[in-house]
């Protein structure tokens, strides 16, 4: 019998949602404590709030450039040759976006063409395929080796290149398995890459949640990789307001160019009393660069919590979401067993089979620790009962 609220469905429904919206409205509508969907349940800091506020007050209420704030795109210039050595353009390799989501949307818009193939890593977040399929291209799913922690299948990503291979994906550090890459892997999509007209689209939303004292890999680290790179990344992620979206996408200028011709007509631009306040409190060092440790204490939290329950915990060196293995508690395919998981124990986790191309039910669940401490140890004495 449900142990709570409300009532859970014996399937996931098809909504037209992503899993992630589902699962979420599940959480809500049985009073689970909602571990699903990747978002904090505690507020951005105070004086980024204060800064929105005061940009609104101060008339600065109406459109913004079509690219971004000058001054906004200048924090991000600096930030970038600070964080990774690379000079890029605020005028002309800098455009602040409606959410990371919009940024990838628009960098295959502008560079997928009807029959390129698109290279992606599976499991993959779930609105890569279906821009690819926007665009007229076709998505071509390579699984990460689950079996050695989701590492990157460099040789089969090899086989797959050919003379219609427009574009690879990648997203590092990696949701939903939380796995980063090495300064190895760097080098190998460099030499995969060099000589071809491939683009690489890099999802690094979560470049500083990365954890152990390990240090992120990005493209923009790499001058190869970064005259054929468009990275994406996302204040939400960054900042602890996911509900704001806004991004900014990172590009050489020939690449930018294509990206803006489709931007102004999707977006046009973006909130601008938002991207006064970004600005300003970019200035901020620490608010990124104590993100590491700020995570890295929840996640050790989540595990030392966990550590009486029968789940077995994957590795987890980035990312805010910890991958656990059920196959000690039930057989069950991941979808029965999240939705059982809801409706008998009060929580909310992702099946991971959702993020794969055709389902792989491994047995495996995805727990976000972007969670008050309160939250987290009301969810882990839930799940130290399963």
């Amino acid at each position: 019998m449900p142990q709570f609220p409300g009532t859970v469905p014996n399937k996931l429904p098809n909504t037209g949602t992503t899993i992630f919206a589902r699962m979420s409205a599940l959480a809500a509508g049985s009073g689970a404590i909602n571990l699903s969907q990747g978002f904090p349940d505690f507020d951005p800091d105070r004086a980024l709030v204060n800064a929105v506020a005061k940009a609104m007050r101060s008339h600065q209420n109406q459109y913004a450039p079509m690219p971004g704030l000058p001054e906004l795109r200048e924090a991000l210039a600096r930030k970038i040759e600070r964080q990774y050595g690379a000079a890029f353009s605020p005028e002309a390799e800098i455009t602040i976006t409606a959410g990371a989501a919009q940024a990838i949307f628009t960098a295959m818009q502008a560079i997928v063409r009807e029959g390129d193939e698109v290279i992606c890593l599976d499991p993959a977040y779930d609105c890569y395929s279906p821009a690819i399929r926007l665009a007229g291209g076709e998505p071509i799913r390579i699984p990460l080796n689950a079996e050695a922690d989701y590492a990157m299948p460099w040789d089969a990503v090899k086989a797959r290149i050919n003379g219609r291979t427009r574009m690879i994906v990648i997203n590092n550090p990696h949701n939903p398995t939380g796995a980063v890459w090495s300064a190895e892997d760097l080098k190998m999509l460099e030499r995969l890459t060099k000589g071809t007209d491939i683009i690489v689209l890099a999802d690094e939303v979560y470049e500083h949640l990365v954890f152990d004292g390990k240090t992120h890999q990005s493209v923009l680290r790499s001058p190869k990789l970064a005259e054929r790179s468009m990275a994406v990344y996302s204040f939400g992620k960054t900042y602890h307001c996911t509900g704001w979206k806004v991004g900014y996408c990172v590009a050489p200028a020939n690449l930018m160019e294509a990206f803006r011709r489709v931007h102004q007509y999707e977006v046009y631009c973006v909130n601008r009393p938002m991207q006064v306040a970004l600005a300003e409190y970019l200035e901020n060092e620490e608010a990124y660069t104590g993100l590491p440790a700020f995570y890295q204490a929840k996640r050790n939290h989540f595990r030392a919590l966990m550590e009486g329950s029968r789940f077995k915990l994957l590795p987890c060196p980035g990312t805010y979401f910890q991958l656990a293995d059920y196959s000690a508690i039930t057989e069950e395919d991941d979808d029965a067993f999240a939705l059982r998981l809801t409706g008998e124990h009060g929580v909310a986790a992702i099946p991971v089979s959702g993020f794969y191309r055709r389902p792989e039910h491994r047995h495996v669940l995805r727990f976000c620790f972007a969670k008050s401490e309160k939250t987290l140890e009301q969810a882990a004495e839930r799940l130290c009962k399963v």
